[in-house]
């Protein structure tokens, strides 16, 4: 899966050369796993602009400026958590594209509503965001992957004017 992960990271840096942007990340789940794989690439420097490890709730609201009270009402695995976290990691960093992760990569933490393997993504460009709830399966570093692989995936069909995720 590292081999599809650096190929989708590389697909989506050519994207963003071409159009002379750049973008930005805000990871709770995946720890920095989706800056890592785009700073693989060589010369990521000129389309990758910031990112952001918030995995803590009081990091979310520090950093990316995710309002408290979302997690006593939402819990931080959430559509609107990630729409605030790519929210801000977009005005902190000025990119013009950006995503934004959290879910519960197990094997604990899971709850009935949460359950381990549920990731929510947000993607954002051009003033719209975009979100999308995935149930994976697998272990810890499987999940973290497939969450890595769908943010890239996501990202390079923003660039490509379509949905993040096909409907």
């Amino acid at each position: 899966m590292k081999d599809t992960i650096t190929h989708l990271a590389q697909h989506l840096g050519k994207q963003l050369k071409k159009q002379q942007a750049q973008v930005t990340t805000a990871e709770s789940c995946t720890g920095g796993g989706i800056a890592e794989a785009i700073t693989r690439i060589s010369g990521s420097s000129s389309w990758f602009e910031a990112g952001y490890i918030t995995y803590s709730n009081k990091q979310k609201t520090l950093m990316l400026n995710v309002p408290n009270q979302l997690f006593d009402t939402v819990g931080a695995v959430s559509e609107e958590v990630v729409m605030a976290m790519v929210g801000g990691a977009i005005a902190k960093s000025n990119a013009q594209y950006g995503v934004a992760v959290s879910g519960v990569a197990g094997p604990t933490g899971g709850t009935e509503h949460h359950p381990v393997g549920m990731v929510w993504f947000a993607w954002y460009t051009n003033n719209q965001c975009y979100t999308h709830c995935a149930q994976f399966t697998g272990n810890r570093a499987s999940i973290r992957e497939q969450t890595i692989q769908l943010a890239l995936h996501g990202l390079i069909r923003l660039t490509q004017q379509k949905t993040p995720v096909e409907s």
